[in-house]
């Protein structure tokens, strides 16, 4: 069983720019009255979310694009996902990095998060797992849990004695909500006989998981022997079911 396994981290069937995801928490709150009006980037940015859901890509990027022109991070980093990920413009590697910068020098964490990703991929940048590894420090400093997780992959991956070290950052990210740190815990769990624990952190990322995250789980769950294995497969099943 290979870490990848567990632990791959893209945006799912569904584009997600990781701006906050704000479309969902806005349509939340304006219906139950419980926050003030959004800034006008809050707006544009839930109204770009909602135009990659129903894949209208083009109008996206517009909106992505007049976002951006206030120079909010979030706005940069999600323009520069754009770029990297081809979303109604041709595919920018650089201009993708550029935006990154941009974002990452007000500190947002999810383009130190971007920056790494392509560090670790060579796409872009330099392939350079030491700064790749700065990178995802300086995200998970920011509040992006998803970046333990990957600290946890690089040490499992590249030090000697990094499974230890790796435990500690998968459970610090499973702690803090990220499906892919709960399925590597599981992972580790099963690689160790541990059944039982495994189950906790499988349990763990169906509460927390989305598609992508769920269909890993249901390669992981070949391992996991009886009685646990029936019962998780079909949950997870079920959750797939209900994703749009």
């Amino acid at each position: 069983m290979t870490p990848q396994s567990a632990a791959a981290h893209g945006a799912g069937a569904t584009p997600r720019a990781n701006a906050g995801n704000a479309a969902p928490l806005l349509r939340a709150s304006f219906a139950v009255g419980e926050c003030p009006a959004p800034s006008t980037v809050d707006a544009q940015l839930a109204l770009a979310q909602i135009y990659l859901d129903r894949q209208q890509m083009q109008a996206a990027f517009g909106m992505i694009g007049v976002a951006a022109r206030s120079g909010d991070a979030r706005a940069l980093n999600m323009l520069g996902r754009a770029y990297e990920r081809g979303w109604g413009v041709a595919q920018n590697l650089t201009l993708a990095v550029r935006y990154f910068e941009m974002a990452a020098r007000q500190n947002y964490g999810w383009a130190f998060f971007n920056l790494a990703d392509l560090c670790l991929a060579g796409h872009g940048l330099a392939r350079d797992v030491g700064r790749a590894h700065t990178l995802y420090v300086k995200a998970a400093q920011a509040g992006v849990a998803k970046a333990l997780n990957m600290l946890g992959l690089l040490h499992e991956d590249n030090t000697p004695t990094g499974r230890d070290t790796a435990r500690q950052y998968y459970a610090a990210a499973a702690d803090a909500g990220d499906c892919w740190g709960a399925l590597n815990m599981a992972r580790l769990a099963m690689q160790d006989g541990n059944a039982r624990v495994a189950q906790e952190f499988f349990n763990t990322a169906l509460q927390t998981g989305f598609g992508v995250c769920f269909m890993a789980m249901q390669k992981l769950l070949v391992f996991m022997p009886e009685p646990y294995r029936a019962d998780l497969l079909a949950r997870t099943e079920q959750r797939l079911r209900k994703q749009p």
